[in-house]
């Protein structure tokens, strides 16, 4: 990338400021001319000394010079500084709100370490750079400029000794400089990648201590953070040969000026009040030309961060992604509590073939409410399709389960409802309208989603329950729990519904329950588990499986499962094999129909040839015997 380029990039955080930007320029520049005037006034000092005149005027004038230029300075420095944060939270929130409205895969490709380090670190590197810096190097160019002009000014011979030096300098620091913003963006790439690997291997921490992995861990982490330190040694050392040049440059200005002005000055061709004012300018000349590596130096450092942190608008977001819908049809509005009922009950009259997508097998009434009209998806421009032609109508009441092997496309499936994923071919309808014609919010406020390794939302019991629903009652958050067999537990906490919550605090089937809690709250029409009741006991997943029972009398609840509880209890079972879907029916129709769904039920131990199944609450326990293919099933 171009060095203009590379600058139009940070100028692009900078730009929405660039009004204050330009004050703090202008107070700059007015303390540059002040510090330009001192040699003048002191010339006059010294001159005044000579005449014998009155020293009032030149000492007076040089104690304004001194305040003016305070007041500038502490304004200057306030100003600026402000910019500087305005612009990282900018930068911060602009970044947030990008991780946000991005897709799920596009997120999920990334290790979130990383893009936190571009969050935090990256940004901060923008203080000076965007601010400061880019004021700093246009006013150490233009000081440095009214430098050598009042050079001139006092002596052409002595500004010509000057300038070549000047010369050396700054041809010195345009062989470094591309070296350090090298060196810098490779840093903070490893810091990125440090931070990805660590996030990583802190959250699986467990499993890292029982496969007595720490030390491995360790060192894999601590080589990204030894290639880091590296690379910021070998900045660090351009830096050092910048400043040093610099200096050295100024040091050897001054000795050459000395001897030269010594012999002017003895010719009569220059008063020693001349050759002193011009030494005070040469003094000053290291003011401008450690401005100028000082932030050149930040510009690098900032530049770098800032093409870290416009990448992250390569992430696609839903809205792009969804292509032609961006321009459909207005949103549905979100469906207010209770509605759902309300709606499975105005249209309890239509019958499963009068909607799209064919009729959905175990219904009890009311068509689908769901449609996925064969829908072809891949996780990528280029990847294999994870589901192929996916045909499948969710009823508006009623279970529906999805099973099937590893891979088979089962999360995939999910992630289309919940319109994480957009398909490559087909369509999906919500009530028959198509996805594309409504909005991501409008979708996924008729649904409610339990992960399976369901993550715990920073903040309190109160604020997991509410995330989805924020103005329900306290009656309602009670309701829930209870349906779950929270309620008890949450009673006996110091500070009830307010406790904290992390990941620790919770078991892993409280963390399901709260979850599952959070869904119901929210009174979807679709209720979407995958598999919500793996980590929970028997006595509590039985109580979990008659909310699900109650939920799917009113709505429609579809469930990823692995479990017999969860399968035998489903009204409808739809066996996943390879991105397609492979078989459907109920429990007792597909052990007897499918090879596959015979072999899961073996595998899983759900159920095997003369060995006893145990149902859910409501169910009688009745051993299983697998059949033949194609011969009926025989219970007993």
């Amino acid at each position: 990338m171009s060095v203009p380029e590379s600058v139009r990039i940070l100028w692009s955080f900078a730009r929405p400021y660039r009004r204050v930007l330009a004050l703090g320029l202008l107070m700059a520049l007015a303390g540059s001319a002040l510090g330009l005037a001192s040699p003048m006034v002191t010339k006059w000092v010294l001159d005044s000394l000579a005449d014998d005149a009155s020293l009032a005027g030149p000492v007076v004038t040089l104690l304004v010079l001194m305040v003016v230029g305070a007041v500038l300075g502490h304004r200057q420095w306030v100003l600026l500084g402000a910019v500087g944060e305005r612009v990282v939270l900018d930068a911060r929130e602009s970044m947030v709100r990008r991780f946000f409205r991005a897709t799920v895969p596009g997120v999920t490709a990334r290790p979130p370490g990383e893009l936190v380090s571009r969050a935090v670190s990256d940004t901060t590197l923008l203080h000076s750079s965007a601010s400061g810096a880019i004021v700093g190097l246009v006013n150490g160019v233009v000081m440095l400029v009214g430098t050598l002009a009042m050079m001139a000014l006092l002596d052409l011979v002595l500004l010509a000794t000057t300038v070549a030096s000047v010369i050396v300098v700054v041809v010195l620091f345009a062989t470094l400089m591309p070296g350090i913003a090298r060196a810098e963006e490779q840093a903070q790439e490893h810091v990125g990648r440090l931070g990805g690997r660590l996030e990583g291997a802190l959250r699986a921490v467990r499993t890292v201590k029982a496969s007595g992995a720490e030390e491995r861990q360790a060192d894999r982490i601590a080589q990204e953070a030894r290639s880091a330190a590296d690379h910021g040694l070998k900045a660090i050392r351009l830096e050092a040969a910048v400043w040093v040049i610099a200096w050295t440059g100024i040091e050897l200005a001054i000795i050459l000026i000395l001897g030269i002005g010594a012999w002017r000055v003895d010719a009569g061709s220059l008063e020693v009040s001349g050759l002193i004012a011009f030494l005070l300018y040469a003094f000053g000349l290291m003011g401008p030309v450690t401005e100028l590596s000082q932030h050149t130096s930040e510009l690098q450092s900032g530049i770098a961060a800032a093409k870290r942190i416009r990448a992250v608008d390569e992430l696609v977001t839903e809205e792009e992604s969804a292509g032609a819908a961006a321009g459909a049809p207005a949103e549905q509005a979100a469906a207010p509590p209770g509605a759902a009922d309300e709606r499975a009950g105005a249209q309890g009259d239509e019958q499963p073939g009068d909607r799209p997508g064919g009729p959905a097998h175990g219904a009890s009434g009311g068509g689908a409410v769901l449609e996925l009209r064969d829908v072809t998806a891949a996780y990528g421009p280029g990847l294999e399709p994870a589901v192929r032609g996916i045909d499948l109508a969710v009823p508006r009441r009623g279970h529906l389960a999805i099973v099937g092997p590893s891979g088979a496309g089962k999360t995939t499936l999910m992630s289309l409802i919940l319109r994480f994923l957009e398909p490559q071919e087909g369509e999906l309808a919500l009530d028959g309208r198509p996805y594309r014609g409504l909005s991501h919010a409008a979708i996924r406020s008729r649904l409610a989603y339990v992960e399976q390794d369901t993550p715990v939302v920073p903040g309190t019991i109160r604020d997991n329950l509410l995330f989805s629903r924020p103005d329900a009652a306290e009656e309602d958050l009670r309701r829930v729990l209870r349906d779950v067999r929270l309620a008890g537990k949450v009673d006996g906490l110091d500070d009830g519904l307010d406790t904290e919550l992390s990941a620790t605090a919770v078991s892993g089937g409280e963390r399901q329950r709260i979850a599952l809690a959070r869904a119901l709250l929210r009174d979807p029409d679709v209720l979407l588990l995958d598999e919500a009741t793996a980590q929970l006991d028997a006595l509590t997943e039985a109580a979990v499986h008659e909310c699900i029972r109650t939920r799917a009398r009113t709505g429609a609840v579809v469930t990823i499962a692995h479990r017999l509880s969860t399968v035998i209890d489903a009204d409808t079972i739809v066996v996943m094999e390879s991105g397609r879907i492979r078989a459907r029916g109920t429990h007792g129709e597909l052990l007897a129909a499918d090879m596959l769904y015979r072999d899961l039920v073996e595998a899983l131990r759900i159920a095997s040839a003369g060995s006893g199944a145990a149902a859910p609450a409501g169910h009688a326990a009745a051993p299983v015997t697998v059949a033949a293919p194609g011969a009926p099933q025989r219970t007993g």
